[in-house]
């Protein structure tokens, strides 16, 4: 593979990324503080539509499996497809509609939506993995040029969505002396902007809605105008297509996918739970409301410019021992919970995007070896590339939505009160607990799974070789 085609394989992928860097980190306190939904309402919102992302990845696999070639491939067609639709579900996730009382069905209507048709663009494109070539250390590295310009797709939406919104959340009625007050109104009264305002919170974020759909397009122009689909390499023209049905009942049965599964939705989870409530956290409970943008800026960059390293160290030191790295953030969570100071915020900003980079490469770079291992072991079966990938996005994304929908619950049942400068002590506990105990407890049981995954680098190779003889 020339470094071109990586790139522009790993280009084609940032979009979604960036779109949803900004849904993790800034969605939830969007509903909650700009269209002032109930946060029981937030809960159902992103649960129900991750959820819905989530029953979308075996449909699609499903339907994927039974595409037939194309001139321009078997998976191209369904990336070129979804793509504008896509952007407009994303703009309208972000708009304000006039009417008050339906306003969480609007919400939960095209974030559903922009989660459905995300997931028929990334089942495709993690699956065409499989098809770039058939070497698996050319896999590895198109994954790593993938994860890398993925996590500056992240960067890109977090960052320019925090510069751009981030006055829709500076409240100037906050910045009132408490003390000087001698009426509980800075504590109760909630202050809500003017919608007529040209720069109310309401245009801010349309206007990075826009831009980031802008992005979209100009990714999968790059994707389909540099990158090769080649057809299975294994498969003979005697093989059969595997049903879907019967190749996800294998699937499931495959120990080192099950294995791989269960640890990674864990930690996947871990990692949605400290974004989604990441911002909330800096701006009620540790006094950071002025920094936030800043903190998640260091988040992504140390995790961007980490990546090509935990590639070398995986390579160096194998796959396995490469996940400690995703341990690193329990630490210092835990003492930015303990410690809201501003300068250890950014020390555990840095740490986390170390961390966070780990997370997000080992799974890509370790499912591969997992369909070559389930390969071996059915040599006359194709089609099943789809199914491993898209059933991996289901359970980490109905995980991921089951996480963010008790964490918003949790706000709700606490009393968490939108536009209010300061909330209650057991809002502030509730989002230490969400950003702390709960990730570090997933973090540490994921790894623990972790350790029973039986491909080593050693059957790795003995995998290779079996395939070249095959191939």
């Amino acid at each position: 593979l020339s470094i071109c085609s990586k790139l522009c394989y790993a280009i084609g992928g940032a979009p979604n990324q960036v779109a949803g860097s900004a849904a993790s980190f800034f969605l939830q306190i969007y509903l909650l503080d700009v269209a002032h939904i109930t946060p029981f309402q937030a809960s159902l919102v992103l649960f129900v539509g991750k959820a819905s992302g989530a029953v979308t990845d075996p449909v699609a696999g499903f339907f994927i499996s039974k595409s037939r070639w194309t001139k321009i491939g078997r998976l191209m067609p369904w990336m070129l497809a979804c793509t504008p639709f896509t952007v407009v579900a994303y703009f309208f996730m972000w708009y304000l509609p006039p009417f008050a009382s339906w306003r969480a069905a609007w919400y939960l209507t095209f974030y559903s939506l922009f989660q459905a048709l995300t997931t028929l663009f990334q089942v495709p494109y993690s699956a065409l993995t499989m098809f770039l070539s058939t070497d698996q250390k050319e896999r590895d590295s198109a994954t790593a040029y993938r994860m890398t310009v993925e996590v500056l797709g992240t960067l890109i939406g977090a960052g320019l969505q925090g510069q751009i919104v981030a006055s829709a959340h500076v409240s100037h009625h906050c910045t009132v002396n408490p003390t000087a007050n001698t009426t509980d109104s800075w504590h109760d009264t909630p202050s809500f902007p003017d919608p007529s305002d040209p720069l109310s919170p309401q245009v801010i974020y349309m206007i990075a809605a826009g831009v980031i759909g802008g992005v979209y397009l100009l990714g999968i122009v790059i994707l389909f105008l540099g990158v090769k689909e080649k057809d299975d390499p294994y498969a003979l023209n005697s093989d059969r297509a595997i049903p879907f049905c019967k190749g996800l009942g294998l699937t499931m049965q495959h120990g080192p996918y099950v294995k791989l599964t269960a640890s990674f939705l864990l930690i996947s989870t871990a990692v949605q739970l400290e974004q989604s409530n990441f911002v909330l956290f800096c701006t009620h409970a540790a006094d950071l409301r002025n920094h936030f943008q800043y903190l998640v800026v260091t988040i992504l960059v140390s995790a961007a410019v980490s990546v090509p390293f935990w590639q070398k160290f995986l390579q160096q030191f194998g796959k396995k021992c490469a996940a400690c790295g995703i341990s690193w953030m329990i630490p210092f969570a835990v003492m930015l919970v303990t410690i809201p100071n501003l300068i250890l915020a950014y020390f555990v900003a840095f740490v986390s995007g170390l961390s966070i980079a780990a997370s997000l490469l080992l799974p890509w770079s370790m499912l591969p070896d997992v369909v070559d291992h389930f390969r071996l072991q059915n040599p006359h079966r194709k089609g099943h590339e789809t199914i491993f990938y898209s059933s991996y996005v289901f359970f980490t994304k109905m995980s991921a939505g089951i996480g963010l929908g008790i964490s918003a619950a949790g706000l709700e049942f606490t009393g968490y009160k939108p536009g209010i400068c300061r909330q209650s002590d057991d809002v502030i506990l509730t989002l230490k607990i969400l950003i702390g105990a709960v990730p570090a407890i997933l973090i540490l049981v994921g790894l623990f799974i972790l350790l029973f995954y039986p491909i080593t680098e050693e059957s790795r190779k003995e995998t290779k070789l079996a395939l070249e003889v095959l191939r």
